[in-house]
């Protein structure tokens, strides 16, 4: 399950490369993808379980460093037994990516029939 804007929105061509080289083709693995329409993550499970308990657990207090964020994220707990563990990964990340049309075509992507447009598979291929 993805959202469906942001770096990870169904028509990133970037996201889909790197499930894609990251995950099907590393791993040996078929990754089905289903996105969520654009407007609608408010129904998405992560947002209710996770992030409503993280910011109760922030409570409005100012996030003025990363290991006031990191503090914050790692010591939400629920009585119904979520617990968070987070790490701060330093890098930089490219933006701007850009995936030719070739390189597109030559994923081994399935639409599904329900919602080609946010729902699809990846498999290992030969890429």
């Amino acid at each position: 399950m993805a959202d469906g804007g942001g770096s990870n929105a169904s028509t990133n061509r970037a996201w889909k490369q790197r499930i894609y080289k990251q995950l099907a083709q590393r791993h040996g693995l078929t990754v089905t993808v289903a996105h969520y329409p654009p407007g609608t993550s408010k129904w998405n499970p992560i947002e209710h379980r996770l992030f409503s308990e993280v910011s109760k657990n922030w409570a409005g207090q100012p996030l003025d460093s990363y290991d006031t964020i990191l503090n914050h994220i790692r010591t939400t707990k629920t009585q119904t037994g979520l617990e968070v563990r987070a790490h701060l990964v330093n890098r930089h990340y490219d933006t701007g990516i850009k995936i030719a049309d070739a390189e597109m075509r030559a994923l081994p992507i399935t639409w599904h029939d329900s919602l080609p447009k946010w729902n699809y598979s990846l498999s290992p291929g030969p890429n």
